[in-house]
């Protein structure tokens, strides 16, 4: 039987990655480390160690590379100058994407490879660009070169992944999809009156949280 999804990565959006690596070094106390240039998404990132297997992106388009002819991932290109940095999605891993792609409720996303320096692998994008169910559910990943998650290869600087509870209308509905992906326990649901994401994340200055 295929293992269930796992958490691989939440993503905080910004307008310039400058900004979005202030906001999480204000938030957390603690600066994401390198990251790296997207080729076809015209993106890059700055990424941060959460613990064992997660970690956490900083993401923003990259004015050096030139525009896609499709629409970024994560909503980017949905994203005004003075918008804040904020936490807009998530990701989950899998062993067998088209496995659980196939077991999805929801529409995630066509599969498509992406790589960044060395690595490779397969994700979920949509064709607009904007998370699944805005956010509520995760794209999906699968690492292909090297076969494991980058949070394996980051620093550890001393920040875990406590809990990330999504905040929803529907949140039943948001928390059968979830289980159809074997991630029923890897998120709390709660009842909102709108789409809400809070990552609660422990740090060497006790307990942060991003919104």
């Amino acid at each position: 039987m295929t293992p269930a999804c796992e958490l691989d990565h939440l993503v905080v959006v910004a307008p310039t990655l400058a900004r979005g690596v202030e906001y999480v070094a204000d938030a957390l106390g603690v600066e994401p480390g390198p990251g790296g240039v997207h080729p076809r998404m015209g993106t890059h990132n700055r990424l941060l160690r959460l613990g064992e297997g997660a970690f956490l992106e900083v993401i923003a388009v990259d004015p050096a590379v030139p525009r896609p002819a499709r629409a970024r991932w994560f909503g980017l290109d949905e994203l005004d100058p003075d918008d804040e940095p904020r936490l807009a999605a998530w990701v989950a891993r899998t062993t067998d994407m088209h496995a659980w792609i196939g077991a999805a409720t929801e529409p995630l996303g066509a599969i498509e490879t992406m790589t960044r320096g060395e690595r490779e692998w397969l994700i979920t994008i949509r064709a607009d660009g904007r998370p699944p169910q805005g956010g509520a559910l995760p794209a999906l990943i699968e690492w292909s070169v090297p076969a494991r998650s980058a949070a394996f290869d980051l620093e550890d600087r001393g920040c875990a992944l406590a809990r990330l509870t999504i905040g929803h209308p529907s949140a039943e509905a948001v928390s059968r999809a979830l289980a159809g992906l074997g991630l029923a326990s890897a998120v709390r649901v709660v009842p909102a009156g709108r789409l809400a994401l809070l990552a609660e994340i422990s740090t060497p200055r006790g307990t942060r949280h991003l919104a």
